[in-house]
């Protein structure tokens, strides 16, 4: 950093000032942290600690000996290393602000009323699996029209199915828990699917017990999901495990809406949830 000026009580001598520094053309500089300028009008020298938006305008600032920090906004009127500049806004934050809105799916938010509810459904075991899939893919199914309804247990499947009449125009993909070779899920599946599958129905499954296990364990404060063994119910196994009151039916309600609180957006879920939710949306979105 260079050494501070003295002061000079009598102000500058503007017409000993170099006149062919003012004449050299001004480059653009990203208002990167890091970078020492010099306020030409002030003569303050600093560090750039710190560059973003307060009411609307970009202010950069500049810590100079002693931890003193000033603000300035960007703009031409600096140097660095004695050659005039131009402080531009932030190459990132510039592409942030030019970077289409997303939703927390990832997908590009199209402003446009939603759609009406298509015939279609999406189907998922549970109260928690709609809330999660609700709060990612959410505004995602509205502006396509789609409805998702519980199953309230993969065992209903297959009178849902009768009860639907799944055909052209009107199909069903359902979300199935554990949905692994040989578990008692895949033969629930197998068995609905014999009798009232068609080309116009598809089961995507995930392969964790509960979908609590589908959100990332580091958004709850774990390194893990712990294994819990099948004689104590998973979700007050879970609770157990982050220290939380488990006890009675309000008890997992709260520490659901504790945990679902803590997913963001679908950076917060596993791959293996996120892809299966993603192709039962394009099943049904697919043309006719």
């Amino acid at each position: 950093m260079r050494a501070s000026r003295p002061a000079d009580r009598y102000g500058r001598d503007v017409l000993s000032q170099p006149k062919p520094s003012r004449l050299r053309t001004q480059k653009d500089v990203s208002a990167d942290v890091g970078l020492v300028l010099e306020d030409v009008a002030s003569g303050f020298v600093g560090e750039l600690v710190a560059c973003g938006k307060v009411a609307g305008e970009y202010l950069m600032t500049l810590e100079g000996r002693g931890g003193v920090k000033r603000k300035f906004p960007l703009g031409p009127g600096f140097w660095i290393d004695g050659e005039p500049v131009n402080m531009i806004a932030p190459k990132k934050q510039a592409a942030r602000a030019q970077a289409p809105a997303r939703t927390a799916s990832g997908s590009v938010r199209v402003q446009a009323k939603p759609s009406t509810i298509m015939p279609s459904r999406m189907w998922v075991e549970g109260r928690h699996d709609w809330q999660l899939i609700d709060k990612v893919w959410g505004e995602d199914l509205r502006f396509e029209g789609i409805a998702v309804e519980e199953l309230a247990g993969v065992d209903r499947l297959g009178d849902m199915l009768a009860s639907f009449e799944p055909g052209p125009g009107r199909r069903a993909a359902v979300l199935v828990d554990h949905l692994l070779p040989g578990t008692k899920e895949s033969r629930l599946v197998d068995e609905a699917l014999g009798r009232y599958g068609n080309d116009h129905v598809l089961v995507l499954g995930h392969p964790y017990v509960d979908v609590w296990q589908a959100i990332k364990p580091a958004r709850v404060g774990l390194k893990e999901w712990p294994h819990i063994p099948k004689h104590i119910d998973i979700k007050k196994g879970s609770l157990a495990a982050l220290g939380l009151p488990h006890d009675t039916v309000e008890d997992v309600g709260i520490g659901w809406s504790k945990i679902l609180g803590r997913v963001r957006d679908w950076k917060d879920l596993e791959p293996s949830l996120l892809g299966r939710v993603e192709e039962l949306i394009d099943f049904l979105t697919a043309p006719q």
